[in-house]
């Protein structure tokens, strides 16, 4: 859910004919990206540290993730070129809108192409499948659920794309996901079973509990929340890739942290495989964020956000981690629980659940809807669009540190 407007073709204003021409002839000139992507490209130091110098990986699984992170990086790079060039053919086709968050000043009459998250989608694919030849064989036991992954995202990134162009009803939202994540379930192999928290084994009488086709139930339900709440946590410039890379990085994190600390063969392979995926999301976004950061060149829609949700939901599940991969969408899980009375329509539900913009002093108002981004801005008080983005990425990385430090406090007594 992007802050836009969508625009028409052939319906343009007439006291906006001059801007709005020199953006339709233009080429690559509004289209232009920033050093984000550089800045964050550095917080991945920490991440190779533990990779290379932290933990003792082997070797055929430390070049396996290597080859990967090779392939996500020309991934990145090839990301930062086509954006440019699929912007003109969508502002061709009239697919732009109006950023709301800017209504009133010269930048808000900018017609911004839309749906530039397709871009992303299909580097990714590229990038995994690619990947394919250089770690998998066709006896392999990963290679069915690793393609199943790629089924579920691949569903996910088209269906987001119709989303983008017939604007699906919210009722059909809520199932779409379902439907995509059934490729993942019936090729899912692994188990459901769940450890019995400590303290509570006495009174299950078990310390392992087969869940059965409950569990599966419960990884359908995952793959819905994850891609509907970074839908819904947006409606500013970088919010949704910058969520999305942030997650991503934490769940980098996790994964090697697993890989160095655990013994057991196929606890490192299944955290190995999650790499696998996670590494091209969080390269590929990148170069989307460095476009979509402030002020937007480009809109991602919701391709991208399915996308984005589906995937870590996928690398949740069959990495088996999905009470871990939930406590990283803990800003979602808020945010979710405060629009709630909004999307079951015991509150009215606008259209657009943005702040109020104020063109004169150029800062954002915090309204009644009950988003995350209108409750920062009523407790923090009014911001730029850039601060308030900012902020609700530290926010998002200090759930992500509040996931580390849980699972440190309740590693050995909880579990």
């Amino acid at each position: 859910m992007a802050a836009r407007k969508r625009g028409a073709s052939k319906q343009a204003s007439e006291s906006h004919h001059k801007s709005t021409e020199s953006i339709t002839t233009s080429t690559e000139a509004p289209i232009t990206s920033s050093k984000t992507s550089k800045i964050f490209l550095i917080f991945s130091i920490p991440y190779f540290y533990l990779l290379f110098c932290h933990y003792t990986i082997e070797t055929e699984l430390k070049k396996s993730i290597l080859i990967n992170a090779a392939l996500s990086l020309a991934g990145f790079f090839l990301t930062l070129v086509m954006i440019p060039v699929a912007s003109r053919y969508v502002l061709r086709r009239n697919m732009f809108g109006f950023d709301i968050n800017k209504k009133g000043t010269p930048q808000g009459l900018i017609k911004v192409p839309e749906s530039l998250g397709i871009v992303v989608g299909i580097v990714f694919l590229v990038v995994a499948i690619l990947f394919q030849y250089f770690n998998f064989t066709s006896d392999s036991n990963w290679l069915v659920e690793y393609n199943a992954a790629l089924a579920s995202i691949c569903f996910m990134i088209l269906l987001g794309f119709m989303d983008d162009v017939l604007d699906i009803p919210w009722r059909v939202k809520l199932l779409l996901p379902s439907i995509a994540a059934l490729p993942l379930l019936m090729a899912y192999a692994g188990h459901t079973t769940i450890m019995i928290p400590k303290p509570l084994v006495e009174y299950v009488g078990t310390e392992i509990l087969d869940l059965g086709w409950i569990y599966k139930l419960y990884m359908g339900l995952l793959a819905v929340f994850c891609t509907n709440s970074i839908n819904i946590h947006a409606g500013i410039n970088g919010l949704e890739v910058g969520q999305t890379v942030v997650i991503a990085f934490a769940i980098l994190i996790h994964n090697i942290m697993q890989i160095g600390a655990s013994s057991n063969h196929e606890t490192k392979q299944a955290h190995a495989f999650s790499i696998y995926l996670v590494q091209p999301l969080f390269a590929t976004s990148l170069a989307l964020l460095s476009y979509n950061w402030y002020p937007s060149s480009v809109f991602v829609g919701d391709t991208y956000t399915y996308f984005a949700g589906m995937t870590m939901a996928v690398v949740g599940i069959l990495g088996h981690y999905s009470e871990t991969l939930l406590i990283f969408f803990l800003p979602q899980i808020i945010n979710f629980l405060l629009s709630l009375p909004q999307l079951t329509g015991i509150i009215p539900c606008p259209r657009h659940r943005l702040p109020r913009f104020d063109p004169q002093i150029g800062l954002l108002t915090g309204t009644n809807d009950g988003t995350l981004v209108n409750v920062s801005l009523r407790i923090f008080g009014r911001r730029s669009e850039k601060s308030l983005c900012i902020l609700l990425l530290v926010l998002q990385a200090l759930g992500c540190c509040f996931c580390f430090l849980l699972r440190w406090i309740l590693t050995g007594w909880y579990k």
